[in-house]
């Protein structure tokens, strides 16, 4: 994401109204609804979502950046409350649960991160710091990346999504994984 001059009074203006439609559009219907519905609902033509949101992943992530920056906030408030296992254990349970507000969110959730939203800064950040947290205390391998992180992320969403899991299949699921990149 790069950084743009300051809008217009009215493409402002135009910008909140998509924002706030492609959020209620997102939880009623899903990620993957047609952007026209979004444009429709907003008030403006496909063009000028177009033109503020030139992909779906940076409409989704600019719509969901808040939540992500009180996501990673919340995350980084425990710092130093938790052994870094239990803390990233805890960040994984809850990104999976972020990525299914959203229903298909999950299936473009590390396209989404990699918008450079603030959002999407401060999570991908906040996990990348938890990870080399329990890499040097020498309780997460060595070999393990953010990226792998968000793959698995993605992997536990879509099944949660596709089975209407609950949250105690959520902590199951990371454990498995956290089981599977801790030392050995």
């Amino acid at each position: 994401m790069t950084h743009e001059a300051p809008l217009r009074a009215d493409a402002q203006r135009n910008r909140e109204r998509i924002l706030a439609a492609a959020e209620e559009v997102f939880v009623e219907q899903g990620a993957n609804i047609a952007l026209e519905e979004v444009a429709k609902r907003a008030g403006v033509g496909i063009g000028t979502l177009y033109r503020r949101f030139p992909t779906r992943e940076e409409l989704l992530a600019a719509a969901y950046s808040a939540r992500f920056e009180a996501f990673a906030e919340t995350s980084l408030s425990r710092d130093g409350k938790l052994d870094p296992l239990t803390a990233l254990r805890l960040y994984l349970e809850e990104l999976v649960q972020h990525s299914s507000v959203y229903r298909g969110l999950a299936a473009s959730l590390g396209t989404v991160l990699a918008v450079g939203t603030p959002g999407c800064v401060a999570t991908s950040n906040e996990g990348v710091r938890l990870l080399d947290r329990g890499q040097k205390a020498g309780v997460v391998r060595s070999d393990i990346s953010f990226d792998d992180i968000v793959c698995v992320v993605m992997a536990i969403s879509m099944a949660i999504e596709k089975n209407g899991s609950p949250k105690p299949r959520i902590a199951h699921l990371v454990g498995v994984f956290l089981d599977g990149i801790g030392m050995r």
